[in-house]
């Protein structure tokens, strides 16, 4: 008896049918795929912003508590080389919110310098400015320079806690008169420093965070 190999009866492959019913299901489970590879690549994306973020928020307030905590009692003599600057100058009305001296800087390659730095921040387009000098005396001719810490900034005030544990909005301490508290005279107080600084600084993401830093001696 022969044996046949084909039979014309026999399906060789795939009906027109299956073929779309198949590349249908494909689709679905393409377009769901996608959906949950999106979402994902989303989330990552917005986590590693979330960490940024919070990141750029912890390296604001390690810069503000390291210069808080090592300020000195070195005041600077201004630009012009006519006056001193107190070693804690603030006033909220000023466009430097607050600068001040600060001893430990680093000199790891042991350049002919202080270990002392003045530091002044500012608010810039709702940016956080962190500069420093070179050199204490500072004439016009020397560059500070600028570190962007914090964007998104709102608003950012300082408070200073004086030797009566009253909080006040600018140091020196004035009068309205513009004399010292014990009437001694108009010159401002150069090697005063409060008991503690504390920091608001209001984000347009996160409101607002509040720290209070010991200021040492």
């Amino acid at each position: 008896m022969k044996r046949h190999l084909y039979s014309p009866t026999t399906a060789d492959g795939f009906t027109l049918i299956e073929v779309l019913v198949s590349v249908f299901l494909l689709s679905i489970m393409s377009a769901l795929c996608y959906g949950t590879l999106n979402y994902v690549m989303k989330a990552r994306t917005i986590t590693q912003d979330s960490f940024a973020r919070l990141r750029g928020v912890e390296m604001t307030m390690h810069y503000l508590v390291n210069d808080v905590s090592q300020m000195t009692l070195r005041p600077v003599r201004d630009s012009l080389g006519e006056t001193a600057q107190p070693t804690l100058l603030a006033d909220p009305r000023n466009t430097a919110l607050l600068s001040l001296t600060r001893g430990g800087w680093a000199n790891w390659v042991g350049l002919p310098r202080s270990t002392q730095q003045r530091v002044t921040y500012r608010l810039e387009q709702e940016t956080l400015i962190r500069e420093y000098l070179p050199v204490l005396d500072a004439t016009l001719s020397v560059t500070p320079t600028r570190q962007s810490l914090l964007s998104g900034v709102k608003q950012i005030t300082f408070r200073y806690l004086d030797g009566t544990r009253a909080w006040q909005t600018q140091w020196p301490v004035l009068n309205l008169d513009g004399a010292m508290p014990d009437g001694s005279g108009v010159n401002l107080p150069l090697r005063t420093r409060p008991l503690a600084i504390e920091v608001v600084i209001e984000l347009q993401d996160f409101g607002s965070l509040r720290r209070v830093i010991e200021v040492p001696g």
